[in-house]
């Protein structure tokens, strides 16, 4: 059943989402680019509020879509490149994720990317779902993922567009690309897999209702 007003659930959400902002907000590494993430959270926000309005969104894609922006919201704090996970690991579980995978740089914006299509994939299905309603679920399915990659590809291009105006410590600082020369193909790619993980999942959910 698709909720169209605020709930509590909903509310303590949005509180949850408001104390992860000012936390992140105390001393991040470098102000200028996590003012320029934040500004993606502002935008971000404003089309969920939107869409919840006009179109209505379960609680289900609701909380995906917020759990989406904490992982941004961390990421934009320690620019991405410097989110001490592995520290966390070795501290708390005494195991060297780095190490056990043999990666070689900071992989949290691996997992910002793949989580925009893990997570935000019920969001754009709702979407879809409104403005092609006729459309069988595998169709729908065919399109969100084509949009995903649309999407990574456009937030790629605007990326570039924006560290092209930085200086070169900044845009480094920005971009978080850790030398990598393909990062931004292989982060389209786990965009992609994250929302073709979803989509299936989903699928699989419908035919078993039919």
């Amino acid at each position: 059943m698709i909720e169209y007003q605020f709930s509590l659930k909903h509310w303590l959400l949005l509180g949850f989402l408001a104390i992860a902002i000012i936390i992140a907000s105390i001393q991040p590494l470098e102000l200028p680019s996590y003012i320029l993430h934040q500004i993606g959270t502002v935008f971000m926000l404003i089309v969920l509020f939107i869409c919840f309005k006009k179109i209505g969104l379960s609680y289900y894609s609701f909380f995906l879509y917020i759990l989406f922006l904490l992982i941004h919201i961390l990421g934009a704090h320690y620019l991405y490149s410097y989110v001490p996970y592995n520290e966390w690991f070795m501290q708390y579980f005494n195991f060297d994720i780095n190490e056990a995978f043999g990666w070689s740089r900071n992989m949290y914006d691996r997992l910002v990317h793949i989580a925009y299509g893990l997570l935000l994939y019920p969001f754009f299905y709702r979407l879809f779902q409104v403005w092609l309603p006729t459309l069988k679920p595998w169709v729908l399915f065919l399109l969100i993922i084509q949009f995903v990659m649309a999407s990574s590809l456009v937030y790629e291009w605007i990326e570039w567009w924006i560290a092209m105006r930085l200086s070169p410590e900044e845009a480094e600082n920005y971009n978080g690309q850790q030398g990598d020369i393909w990062d931004a193909h292989q982060d389209m790619l786990l965009a992609t897999i994250g929302a073709i993980i979803t989509g299936l999942i989903c699928l699989i959910k419908v035919s078993k209702h039919r």
